[in-house]
């Protein structure tokens, strides 16, 4: 595993997109406007970004580089104008009021994608890449959305590392499946035992 700049994370957009078509199974049509977040996003206040690497095995040596892709994490300091951040805001507000909302997104870290490819999956490869990139983050609280999907590998995970729903079956503008908005106060708990509040 290693931490990327900004330059290194754009250079890398497409093997990023490949490990996340792998992952994730999108619609072939939606990969350009992916492709164009992760530009936007690269940009925001705070952004990290830490790729993990595999070798390749010498057959598949000749010809390409030596490592490839085999999962990656970014995020950045959530503020007020930024699309995600504003829409769970709001929802939050419509929810809880504006204190529940400041509770959780007046400082906030958002991660905003975490993929594993399928090969790499069920190794504790997400575990490290989670811990470490919120690993010394100055903000109070760390917030991503997953596919609401309950007993999924990925809300285990985030829930053992502390985070707990602050929206369920959330359906963000624009269509598309339901999604739970997860949340923890930093620093991040490696094994925790309890959801943690802010």
């Amino acid at each position: 595993m290693r931490e990327i700049d900004v330059p290194a994370f754009r250079k890398r957009i497409g093997a990023l997109l490949d490990v996340y078509t792998a992952a994730m199974d999108p619609p072939l049509d939606q990969l350009p406007g992916r492709h164009a977040i992760m530009q936007r996003h690269a940009v925001y206040p705070g952004f990290r970004a830490i790729v993990a690497e595999r070798r390749r095995s010498t057959i598949r040596l000749l010809g390409g580089p030596p490592t490839e892709t085999a999962g990656f994490i970014y995020g950045f300091h959530g503020a007020q104008g930024q699309w995600w951040h504003d829409v769970v805001y709001q929802a939050l507000v419509d929810l809880g009021g504006r204190r529940h909302a400041e509770d959780w997104l007046a400082d906030p870290f958002e991660v905003a994608e975490l993929h594993v490819h399928p090969d790499a999956q069920g190794q504790g490869l997400g575990r490290r890449l989670i811990t470490e990139l919120c690993e010394g983050r100055p903000e109070r609280t760390v917030v991503l959305s997953t596919l609401d999907r309950p007993g999924s590998r990925a809300r285990r995970l985030y829930q053992s590392l502390g985070l707990t729903d602050l929206l369920s079956d959330f359906e963000f503008p624009g269509g598309g499946p339901p999604y739970a908005v997860m949340g923890a106060a930093l620093p991040l708990a490696r094994y925790a035992s309890a959801p943690s509040r802010p």
